[in-house]
C-alpha cells in the first residue's frame, strides 16, 4: 500500500439520504450523517484491494465539516486521497461536492485490522454484563 491512493463514489440525494429521514434535522437536503457515511464508504473502498485476505479496515477518527445544502435531486461527490500511513493506522483527506461546489471536508482515519480477531472481541463483549469490568 502506498501513499496516494485516490477513491471516489457519487450518490444522489433522494428520499432516503436526507436530514429529515436520517434524523439529523428537519429539512429535504443532503444530511450530515449520510455525508459522512459517504466519506467513510470512500476511504475504506479505496484500499481494500490493497490489502491481505482476511484484513478490513475501521474508522477510529473523523474531523468533518459540512458547509453547505444540497437538495433532493442533486449528486453529491466525495473523493478521498490516502496521505499517510503509520503501521496499521491510515490517515485520508476528503472532500465531498455538489454540482454547484465543495460542501464538506474531512480528515479521517482508520485502523487495519483482522476481520475475524476483530469480530471475536466485539462478541466477548456479551459474555459479560454492564457493571462487570473484566
Amino acid at each position: 500500500m502506498e501513499i496516494g491512493i485516490k477513491g471516489r463514489q457519487t450518490v444522489t440525494v433522494d428520499g432516503t439520504n436526507t436530514a429529515r429521514v436520517m434524523g439529523s434535522g428537519t429539512l429535504d437536503v443532503f444530511a450530515t450523517p449520510s455525508m459522512v457515511a459517504l466519506m467513510e464508504e470512500t476511504a475504506w473502498k479505496s484500499v481494500e484491494g490493497e490489502l491481505e485476505e482476511g484484513s478490513g479496515t475501521v474508522g477510529i477518527s473523523l474531523e468533518v465539516t459540512h458547509d453547505a445544502p444540497t437538495p433532493v435531486g442533486m449528486s453529491v461527490t466525495c473523493e478521498s486521497e490516502l496521505v499517510e500511513i503509520d503501521g496499521r493506522k491510515l490517515s485520508f483527506k476528503i472532500k465531498a461536492y455538489d454540482e454547484k461546489g465543495e460542501i464538506g471536508t474531512a480528515y479521517h482515519k482508520r485502523f487495519i485490522i483482522n476481520e475475524e480477531k476483530f469480530l471475536e472481541k466485539a462478541e466477548g463483549k456479551k459474555r459479560y454484563h454492564s457493571f462487570d469490568r473484566r
